[in-house]
């Protein structure tokens, strides 16, 4: 009996083992599900295949990052010479860190790699975006009306920066020059002789070398309303003017960028300040042109959609399927009250019944119905515009449609020229950052960013990413010794989907991603 019951327990150890693998089997199979087709199918023989998970790359639960490596994208860049050359690196993990930094700088890869290789300088860039990201409402209204008086008036403020000296002494006493913008022949007069004149005798000799410059003082002459645009945003103009180089640099990019387009014939200044009030979404924009074409023709209804960027954001991935609504509105707003019945809209159910039940938002669509065969007549840009979240982020800002709604003409014009106004969305940006910024930068940092407004411009859409970036000199490092690979990469649209998806910066750290690029060729 004793050697029966013995059998009997080794038979129930053995089926408990077998019981253990058989879920231990099931358990693998649920946290890290077969990746890639579906069941049925058969992957393409090319596509990498990890020997195994590493023990780095297991996080319980989780499965993104061996996920992120089956995809497509990544299948194109770990094939890519320029990828593989800057992720075997071995700063590139601490690159990878700060995503959000590393999307901006691919949009200007030439300014950042030249930047990266004075990380002091970056430094104090990335501490000055900071001070003024932190700048109040009230002061970022001011720089906003002071660069909408630089672009309406650019000759103007171009002459001005040639002579740095003489703006100086403009900007400390601006009501002394006011009355110039009536009179702006007495402004060439007493230049002339400005020993006479209390507000120029201290800088005499500056004040006589712009009064004798033609151009200057014809630009001048035309456009003499810079005068009381000085005086209305004398904060503002101080703290260029501490910065020469900076405001010349800036100055002459907005006077290029309007007369290359002819941006400030019929544009209204409010249009300028609302540019400069709203430049992260203005810039967003402008990269997409054929999006801020269609926004531009239907500023209402697109305003509308703005306040509810989740069901905006719906649509713009999957335009094809609102087109419909283009013919009858009204299908759109009971459709909306219905959303969990829709395919299109089910994934977003609560975004677009808080649309139908906003009445003033569903009268704008009502009025403007062929909004939505302008999102699907143009899909492939709102498809791009709602791949990048964070750009999708910053156009989807209801100031910004709603100063376009306001501006309808202004901003149309605009939307013709998208190189033109691409430049002058990125300046409206270095403004708002040099102006807040100007009084904490050091000589070293003012002389980058005169050198780099764009690269300035795009470090103020991310500044505690570029913070975090400019405390790590491996990063720098990484990125100044494969300069080259980084501005190829740069034109790659593959290599920032991947860098945006979540997972992607503990790809960089993963054992098995150091294998895939070792492996790939």
């Amino acid at each position: 009996m004793a050697a029966k019951l013995s059998n009997n327990a080794k038979m129930g150890v053995a089926a408990a083992c077998l019981g253990l693998v058989a879920v231990g089997a099931y358990s693998v199979g649920r946290v890290f599900p077969p990746i890639g087709e579906s069941a049925g199918t058969i992957a393409p023989a090319e596509r990498y295949q990890s020997a195994q998970v590493g023990a780095g790359d297991i996080t319980l639960g989780d499965n993104s990052v061996p996920l992120l490596m089956q995809t497509d994208t990544f299948e194109t860049m770990v094939h890519d010479a320029s990828f593989r050359a800057l992720a075997r690196d071995a700063g590139f993990a601490a690159l990878a860190q700060n995503p959000q930094a590393l999307i901006a700088m691919a949009r200007d890869p030439q300014a950042f790699t030249a930047l990266a290789r004075n990380p002091q300088a970056f430094q104090a860039l990335a501490q000055g975006v900071q001070a003024a990201s932190a700048q109040s409402a009230a002061a970022q209204g001011m720089n906003a009306q002071a660069f909408a008086a630089l672009a309406r008036y650019p000759q103007a403020f171009d002459a001005f920066s040639r002579y740095p000296q003489a703006f100086q002494a403009m900007a400390r006493n601006p009501q002394a020059f006011a009355a110039y913008a009536a009179n702006p022949q007495a402004f060439a007069a007493d230049a002339r002789s400005p020993q006479s004149h209390e507000a120029m005798a201290h800088d005499a000799q500056a004040f006589q070398a712009l009064a004798g410059d033609a151009q200057a003082m014809s630009a001048l002459a035309a456009n003499a309303q810079a005068f009381q645009a000085l005086a209305q945003n004398p904060q503002a103009f101080q703290a260029l003017a501490r910065n020469p180089q900076a405001f010349q640099a800036l100055a002459t990019n907005v006077n290029a960028t309007t007369a290359q387009g002819h941006l400030a014939q019929g544009v209204s200044a409010q249009a300028f300040q609302a540019l400069a009030q709203n430049p992260q979404a203005f810039q967003a924009l402008a990269a997409q042109p054929q999006a801020f074409a269609a926004m531009a023709q239907h500023p209402q209804a697109f305003a509308a959609l703005a306040r509810y960027p989740q069901a905006f954001a719906a649509m713009a991935r999957n335009p094809q399927a609102f087109a419909a609504y283009g013919r009858n509105p009204q299908a759109f707003a009971a459709d909306a009250r219905g959303a969990q019945s829709h395919v299109a809209m089910a994934r977003d159910a609560q975004a677009f019944q808080a649309l139908a039940g906003d009445a003033q938002a569903m009268s704008a669509l009502a009025a403007d119905a062929q909004a939505f065969q302008a999102l699907a007549a143009n899909a492939q840009a709102f498809q791009a515009l709602a791949a990048n979240a964070q750009a999708f982020q910053a156009a989807s800002n209801a100031q910004a449609f709603q100063a376009m709604g306001a501006n309808a003409q202004a901003f149309q014009a605009l939307a013709q020229n998208p190189q033109a106004f691409q430049a002058l969305a990125g300046q409206a940006q270095a403004f708002q950052v040099q102006a807040g910024a100007a009084q904490g930068l050091s000589a070293q940092a003012m002389q980058a960013l005169a050198q780099n407004p764009q690269a300035f411009a795009a470090m103020a859409q991310a500044p505690q990413a570029f913070a975090a970036l400019a405390r790590n000199p491996q990063a720098f490092q990484a990125l100044s010794r494969n300069a080259e690979a980084f501005t190829a990469l740069a034109r790659q649209p593959a290599f920032s989907a991947l860098a945006s998806q979540p997972a992607f910066a503990a790809m960089a750290q993963s054992p098995s991603f150091a294998a895939a690029v070792q492996a790939a060729n």
